[in-house]
């Protein structure tokens, strides 16, 4: 069985009939029949794609599941009753009787620390995640997995000297090939279109590789805080493409919230799924079932905010009397209104938290994880008695390989990024969760395995130059794109949170039910008067800062995860009622 894409299986189906095989079939799930068949569980690294299968070999008694590289496709299991149960979404394993519906509270606690469980673990205690780059092997009642793959940098004094146009121009070249690839479909591609630099690159490539009029998607907000509506258009207008756009208002965030939760099965900290869920609906009306978007171009080139803040903090921790501090730190977040208007005590001190852990790996994420998991503040007392002497931190930091260490400070950043939050939380909430919940396949040519490896290969200085991201790139593909595009400051993807909820003057009824004092207090995992407070202060319009809108979304979230999968699903049946 097999949910996915393998690109390559033109090129891989031409190997393998020159090795003696006979295909039946001109599709791609054959030729992982095929692969297997001669490589055995090595099969994987030949395929080129976004997948999760499994393989039951009868000779051997054996059965093999994969998942891609980069984590695009899900792959949960779990093992019990002298069984094995897998499917791609967890809702699946539920439906046995025999599977305990019970949440796990250090998976929480990973979740309102890093956004993310850490594989193998999902928020519920008996079902696990078969982690990305990762086969298991089922043989005589025994589980084993193993990583095939995963992502390497080379060691600080070891990359080769190279021009920066040699990058350039090889980083063009691939990301054109993995472009090509990844349109060969049946059916009709589209893309996204956010306004900012990669889902531009991918848009520009899409429409100077295909003949036909190409169909591009965006999101539009209500509210301008949010809306890049202005740079999409200018992008649409240079690329003349056939453009639609859903407006987002905060109301239709609050109606979709509970189906968003559905369908990433787990709980989340921010509303920006919302409308990536009412695009991906858009996309389907307008009879498009794949689209192409800019998704790990961030992680792989070095985009993020959080790089640039590091290398920031990283010269404040050498240079502790500097007096560009303040400025430098302005610099970073020039579309937060706060960060302009804050004094510099106050940015000082949001920012000095770990300066003094320079050498510690985790140095770059420090003060994100520490402003997240203020939010557990909200746990009830039974929450916090179990997660008493547990560490996340120390979890992750155990999933870490021994190259790690030997990496320069940004490759771990970005590695961090790249390996847990991005198939944890950007695929598995916004990218493919999203948009397969309206039947729309997503496809991500930054994350062809052979642009991620060469990305990595790139020198530090050439991912960022002084505080410029994704430096290589603008150069690479600056030439294609107007220069608003190509010159404007990075905006992250954001979304209304508590306005969402509370900014339209009446609160959806499953808002009201699920944060009152009775349902939080009857679940057990928030403390209902502290909860009652965030209510209220959100109810009054009062200033709502990051940490009180990740709160919310993350209470909210969880109690329809309870609601959904744990007492909507009580009644579920075992798997043997089911068999025809």
């Amino acid at each position: 069985v097999f949910n996915g894409e393998i690109f390559n299986y033109l090129e891989l189906r031409e190997e393998l009939i020159n090795k003696g095989h006979t295909f039946y079939t001109k599709s791609d799930t054959e030729v992982i029949i095929h692969a297997y068949e001669e490589y055995g569980s090595r099969c994987v690294d030949y395929l080129n794609g976004q997948f999760a299968f499994a393989i039951w070999n009868k000779r051997r008694n054996e059965l093999m599941l994969a998942r891609d590289r980069m984590g695009i496709r899900p792959l949960f299991y779990t093992v019990g009753n002298n069984s094995l149960i897998f499917a791609s979404e967890i809702k699946s394993i539920l439906v046995d009787n025999h599977v305990k519906r019970e949440i796990d509270y250090l998976a929480l606690d990973q979740i309102f620390t890093f956004w993310s469980c850490i594989p193998p673990r999902t928020i519920f205690k008996d079902i696990l995640e078969l982690p990305p780059a990762h086969y298991l092997i089922v043989r005589d009642g025994k589980v084993k997995t193993e990583r095939y793959w995963d992502m390497k940098f080379p060691e600080e004094d070891e990359y080769p000297n190279l021009p920066e146009e040699y990058y350039a121009e090889k980083l063009e070249e691939l990301l054109i090939d993995s472009t090509r690839l990844q349109l060969r479909s049946d059916v009709p591609v589209g893309a996204y279109l956010s306004g900012g630099l990669d889902s531009s690159i991918t848009t520009a490539l899409i429409k100077k590789y295909t003949n036909s009029p190409l169909k591009t998607f965006s999101v539009a907000f209500e509210d301008k805080a949010y809306d890049e509506s202005g740079y999409q258009k200018s992008l649409v207008n240079h690329l003349n493409t056939d453009h639609k756009e859903v407006i987002c208002k905060y109301t239709d965030i609050a109606r979709v919230f509970p189906d968003v939760i559905y369908h990433t099965e787990k709980p989340i900290l921010r509303t920006a799924p919302a409308p990536l869920y009412l695009l991906s609906k858009l996309v389907r009306d307008s009879g498009i079932k794949v689209v192409l978007t800019g998704e790990g171009a961030d992680e792989v080139l070095a985009g993020y905010d959080i790089f640039k803040e590091a290398k920031i903090r990283r010269f404040w921790a050498k240079m502790p009397d500097s007096k560009f501090r303040p400025s430098l730190l302005r610099r970073l977040y020039p579309y937060l209104p706060a960060m302009q208007t804050q004094s510099k005590f106050y940015l000082e001190a949001f920012f000095q938290t770990g300066l003094s852990e320079l050498s510690d790996e985790f140095f770059s994420h420090l003060p994100r994880w520490n402003t997240t998991a203020k939010i557990k503040e909200f746990f009830s007392s039974d929450v916090k008695g179990v997660l008493n002497t547990y560490n996340s931190v120390d979890e992750l930091r155990a999933t870490l390989g021994t190259d790690f260490s030997k990496w320069d400070w940004l490759s771990k950043a970005q590695y961090v990024e790249a390996t847990k939050l991005l198939p944890g939380y950007i695929l598995s909430s916004q990218g493919d969760r999203m948009a397969m919940a309206n039947s729309v396949e997503g496809r991500f040519p930054f994350l062809d395995h052979r642009v991620v490896e060469f990305c990595c290969a790139i020198p530090p200085n050439f991912r960022m130059k002084v505080l410029k991201e994704k430096y290589i790139l603008k150069k690479a593909f600056g030439k294609h794109l107007p220069q608003d595009i190509v010159k404007r400051t990075k905006q992250p993807y954001m979304a209304p949170d508590s306005k969402s909820f509370f900014g339209n003057g009446t609160v959806p009824d499953y808002v009201e039910d699920l944060l009152s004092q009775r349902s939080i207090k009857e679940n057990g995992y928030f403390n209902p008067q502290a909860v009652e407070r965030l209510v209220n202060k959100c109810r009054k319009s009062l200033a709502i800062g990051f940490k009180d809108n990740m709160a919310l979304v993350g209470i909210l979230s969880m109690q329809l995860v309870d609601k959904l999968f744990i007492k909507d699903r009580a009644q579920a049946e075992p798997l043997e009622s089911l068999t025809p």
